[in-house]
């Protein structure tokens, strides 16, 4: 059931790559980033979340194409229109020795609220009312209304120890948690040390429920510029480096001796718009201030995005290392609707909307964008810039730190931002929750919409679909509330980026490429 098929395949041939190398020694990944805090409830942002699954584990897992797999549960059911219950995996040991039960994933469920940072991982469990310990290996989590998603939104729930982490605090759970003594998890890698910004070193756990990994030490080495990433790359300071520019790719494929193996994903670039009577960084062109925030007409909106040629940033910003998107999710997710068409850029059309707005002259704003996120990120913030000069609207563009803008977002300080979001459950209801529905902090909803957005017809249809138990109604009311969405534009769907990876043949190979961009030791063998 649920894969287990597949996933005992993967660990006999991890154990066999193992047994035939005597285990490899260190293996050592070039990251663009990692994460903020050893402790996995802290942030929900995707880099975090991949750094810290080597130490711990997930309730259930997502596998490279995110279908949702056996993990710490064993098996899971709906009991009651309200009820999930979890089967838990017998005699598995965190690193520690101590055994897993139930009182674990209760104690990591309840933690998150208080000990969350500025990108919440009360995503994954908002929906969760209640958690009742049934027995040491079976837990029931409550749920408001019905929620037949909820095994999708638990793929990033990672398990800590109850006792190691015990009485941790917003205040103490990083020093508790970066010194080593709370980072006591099941997962295949124990934690050795973490230097911010600088490497993750990691040690095999023999103990592992899944079987020990091929690589005795795995070493992720915080590289943040990319050209440097590359370089240490050929250098062979590393063994593989992740988040490979399109600039690079087709350079290092010519290296016969690289592999630089290349993947669609689920991440999706996107423009927010502050839709708020009063948004701090958008003025006339001469500096003076607007009668209105000009982002709250529609016209506006759609004038910007009719400038936008999302081919010419796929083919020429992004090197061909992206493709058109349409919607805020990409192809293969639940709820995508394929009807949905791709947005062709119309200047004339673009300017006619401009001056029916009353700024035949345009307008100025900052858009503020990541640069050090996903790949392409600079170089789109960058195209969006010189697209918006077409139609009279001077852009002041802000590269920033992922960690400054998702935390500046939230705080109200940006007017306009680029960067991208992943459907990383598979299910787009855990998008439109979250970046679609009006801000309801009460019901745990509209937790990533820092924009103002509100829209009662999506609202609803969210709504219905994060409860409704039939499949084919489900995916109508997530394929509505999509058209909606999109076409009151007050997020811009861009581009859906590709990915790539190098690694030196004679080191090692990666037997599993995900569509999530998580760059896992676990998905990495020694070679032949």
């Amino acid at each position: 059931m649920f894969g287990m098929r597949t996933l005992r395949a993967l660990t006999l041939a991890a154990g066999l790559f193992a047994a035939s190398q005597g285990f490899a020694q260190t293996l050592t990944i070039g990251v663009r980033a990692g994460p903020e805090s050893i402790d996995p409830h802290f942030s929900a942002l995707g880099v975090h979340v991949e750094a810290l699954k080597h130490i711990y584990d997930t309730l259930v897992r997502a596998d490279e194409n995110l279908q949702v797999q056996p993990a710490l549960a064993e098996s899971w059911s709906a009991v009651g229109p309200t009820t999930w219950e979890f089967r838990l995996r017998r005699g598995v040991k965190f690193h520690d020795g101590s055994d897993f039960t139930a009182e674990d994933v209760r104690f990591s469920i309840e933690r998150i609220p208080g000990v969350t940072g500025p990108n919440p991982a009360t995503l994954y469990t908002r929906r969760i009312q209640g958690v009742q310990v049934v027995d040491p290996y079976t837990i029931r989590l409550t749920t408001a209304e019905p929620a037949p998603t909820l095994p999708n939104d638990l793929v990033r729930l990672l398990v800590v120890s109850s006792r190691a982490a015990a009485n941790t605090t917003r205040e103490t759970a990083s020093e508790a948690f970066n010194s080593g003594r709370a980072a006591i998890g099941t997962g295949p890698y124990r934690y050795v040390s973490w230097t911010p910004r600088q490497e993750l070193v990691l040690e095999r756990f023999d103990g592992y429920w899944g079987g020990a990994q091929p690589w005795q030490r795995v070493v992720r080495r915080e590289i943040s510029n990319d050209a440097a990433r590359t370089a240490q790359l050929l250098a062979r300071q590393v063994d593989m480096i992740s988040r490979v520019t399109a600039s690079d790719v087709q350079t290092l494929q010519r290296n016969q001796r690289l592999a630089v193996p290349t993947q669609e994903t689920i991440f999706v670039f996107l423009m927010d718009f502050d839709l708020r009577e009063r948004t701090p960084q958008v003025s006339a062109k001469d500096g003076s201030p607007l009668a209105s925030n000009p982002f709250r007409d529609p016209r506006v909106r759609e004038a910007i995005d009719l400038a936008i040629d999302r081919r010419a940033l796929s083919e020429i910003a992004m090197e061909g290392m992206g493709a058109p998107a349409t919607q805020i999710v990409s192809r293969g997710i639940f709820g995508y609707d394929p009807a949905i068409p791709e947005v062709r850029p119309n200047l004339a059309r673009a300017r006619q909307l401009l001056a029916e707005a009353g700024l035949p002259n345009g307008f100025r704003f900052t858009l503020s964008f990541t640069a050090d996120r996903l790949p392409g990120d600079r170089e789109v913030g960058t195209a969006l810039v010189q697209m918006l000069a077409r139609i009279g609207i001077e852009v002041q563009p802000a590269a920033m730190p992922v960690a400054v803008l998702f935390s500046a977002r939230p705080r109200g300080e940006l007017s306009a931002t680029m960067a991208g979001w992943g459907t990383i459950t598979g299910e787009a209801y855990y998008t439109y929750s979250a970046i679609a529905h009006s801000a309801d902090a009460a019901r745990r909803l509209g937790q990533f919409n820092w924009r103002g957005y509100a829209n009662p017809r999506v609202d609803a249809l969210v709504e219905q679909a994060g409860s409704e138990l039939d499949q084919g109604k489900r995916r109508e009311q997530l394929m509505e509330a999509a058209r909606l969405f999109t076409a009151d534009r007050a997020t811009l769907p861009l581009t859906v980026i590709k990915y790539a990876w190098a690694v030196w043949r004679d080191r090692a190979t990666i037997v599993r490429l995900r569509t999530d961009e998580e760059t896992l030791a676990m998905d990495v063998v020694p070679a032949q």
